[in-house]
This record gives structure tokens, sequence and C-alpha cells, in this order.
């Protein structure tokens, strides 16, 4: 009997140990496969790589960064008008907005404006190196950290930001231009080029929830019976409204902090109303233009055409003085 005891007890050892040995080892790799494999680390989590993993760009040709930044604004983009195969040049993308403007943060404070970008170039247009990118450039593009938009080799698709608006309402992309006569599926000729520019944060979350960056409606008409403010310990208020329709049925509406409140108790408001000001001072823009892939050989023949027709022209002057002094010589004889 007490060996059969003996022997349970060793069993429950043995397994005890074996459970322990596999929940360490557990941990031990999830602890060190960062350090032993580290992942590949993104300058921001771009909720439309989630949705639209190919492209940013609908067929319809919208940006879908437009879907959560409601409000349009101006953006633009400067290229030169044509390039060399091989050739480093640089996009310029323009955001511009007021500096003096404050938006709401998430907190419902008031901080400065973010900037970003995506852009989307032609196959085989590529960010250039870093080392062959010219130092001009260099100083132009700063400390920016551009973010292919999916991990594919032949991705020319970029993202940018969020960068401080006050700094970076010019944002340089270093680009290098493709060759064909490297690779045989691209070819000269001209090519689309589409940026997209926002600033500020944005009214609609991925999960379809409205931010604190936007306007807040009732949704029921009826009059306006109490309105409850609610302050947390960093001074942000948030408020709660309750409106009492015909029916006598009371809907309440949630306010975060940040909007401003625009109506008052006793006041009567229609279904859809607006409860608080627009405090959105962003909004989203996208921009197209062309750029042509140059062929070197057809630019020297270009020259080389331009030179014989200038000769020509030469030529003929020359030759009608000639004739204009042979007529005014027979002439005096």
């Amino acid at each position: 009997m007490r060996n059969n005891c003996t022997t349970r007890l060793s069993r429950l050892f043995k397994a005890i140990s074996k459970t322990l040995l596999v929940a360490i080892a557990t941990v031990a790799f999830f602890f060190t496969s960062d350090l032993a494999l580290p992942q590949a680390a993104a300058a921001y989590p771009f909720w439309a790589q989630g949705a639209y993993p190919e492209t940013p760009r609908e067929p319809t040709g919208r940006i879908v960064c437009a879907n959560c930044h409601l409000a349009k604004k101006i953006t633009d983009v400067e290229v030169p008008q044509s390039v060399l195969p091989d050739t480093v040049f640089k996009a310029v993308v323009k955001i511009p907005y007021d500096t003096d403007v404050k938006q709401v943060g998430a907190d419902g404070s008031k901080v400065g404006l973010n900037v970003g970008a995506v852009l989307m170039l032609p196959e085989g247009f590529k960010l250039a190196p870093p080392e062959r990118i010219p130092e001009e450039i260099k100083e132009e593009v700063g400390d920016v950290y551009f973010q292919p938009y999916t991990e594919e080799e032949d991705n020319s698709t970029y993202l940018v930001g969020p960068l401080p608006g006050e700094q970076y309402q010019e944002i340089v992309f270093p680009i290098l231009s493709p060759n064909p006569a490297v690779d045989k599926n691209l070819h000269f000729g001209k090519y689309g080029v589409y940026v997209g520019g926002n600033r500020g944060r944005g009214q609609v979350y991925p999960t379809g929830e409205n931010s604190n960056n936007n306007v807040f409606t009732t949704s029921a008409a009826g009059t306006i019976t109490k309105i409850s403010k609610e302050e947390d310990d960093f001074g942000s208020v948030k408020y709660a409204v309750d409106v009492q329709t015909t029916e006598g049925e009371t809907v309440t509406t949630s306010i975060p902090a940040g909007p401003e409140l625009i109506v008052s108790e006793g006041q009567e408001v229609a279904a859809g109303e607006a409860l608080t000001s627009n405090p959105n001072v962003g909004g989203f823009g996208q921009h197209d233009t062309e750029i042509v892939l140059q062929s070197a050989g057809r630019v020297r023949g270009l020259i080389a055409f331009v030179a014989l027709v200038m000769m020509a022209q030469i030529m003929l002057v020359l030759k009608k003085k000639q004739v204009e002094k042979v007529q005014a010589a027979e002439m005096n004889f």
C-alpha cells in the first residue's frame, strides 16, 4: 500500500514538472521571439491598409482616406513634367492650412493639427534608396519616415505621417524612376501620379462610430428637459442632453468632451438638429497629375533635330544675303 502511494506521488510530481517545463518554455518563447526575430515596425497604423490591403484607391478614383476624413481641403503635388530613366527626382506634396487654428484632441483639449499623405506612383517608380539620394534632396526630406503601403516587392504606394503640421505643410518624397532598358515590362510614355493629403483628425472611426471631432445631433424632436454636465479629473467636460418627445418618451444624447454645446434647457429641437458646433478644422484632399518617362535617345534626337532646323535657317539667311549682294552688284553694273 505504501509503495503504491509512493508510486502515485512520483507520477504526479513528474506530471507537474512536465507541465511547468512546458509553461516556462512557452513563456520564454514569447518573450524571446521578438528579440530573435524582430517584427517590422510601422510608422503609424493606417486603418485603410486593413480594409483595402492592395490599394487605397477605389475604382472610381476616390482615395479611401476620405471615408473617415469627411471635410474636403486642398492638396497639391509637384513633380517634374518629364524624367529620364534611372533618375532620382522629388515629388512635393503640399498640405496647406491655417497654422493658427487648433483642433479638438481625443481628450477634448485643443491641440495642433497633424498632417499625413499617401503617394501612389506609376508601376516601376519607387522610393529612392538612401545612397542614391543627392544631399540637396536629403536636406529637404529631413527625418521623415516613408512607409510602403504593402510588403510586396513591386509596391509603388507610400504613406507618411502623422507629422507636426506646422513643420510639414510640404512633404518631399525622393523618387527613383525605372529603366525600361532593364525591365522590358516597362515602357516610355505618360503616367498618372495620385496623391492624397490630410490635416487634422477624422470624423469617423473605422468601426463606424463618430469621433468627438464631429457635430452631434438629436435623434428625436421635442423639448430639451435636462442637460447633465460631467467633468473629469483633467477638466474635460462631457454632456448628456435629454429630449422629451410629444409622446412623453425621453431620448438621451451623449456628447463627448470637445464639441461646444449650442442648445439650452427648455429649447425646442427638431429631429437631426445640431446640439453642438462643428469642431472640425481639418480635412482631406486629393490631386492627380501626370509625369512622362522620357527616353534619352528621343531627347538627343530632338536636340539634333532642333540643331538641324536652326542650321538650315542660318544657311537660308546667309544665302539670302548672298543673293541680295549679287543683285545689288548687277544693278550697279
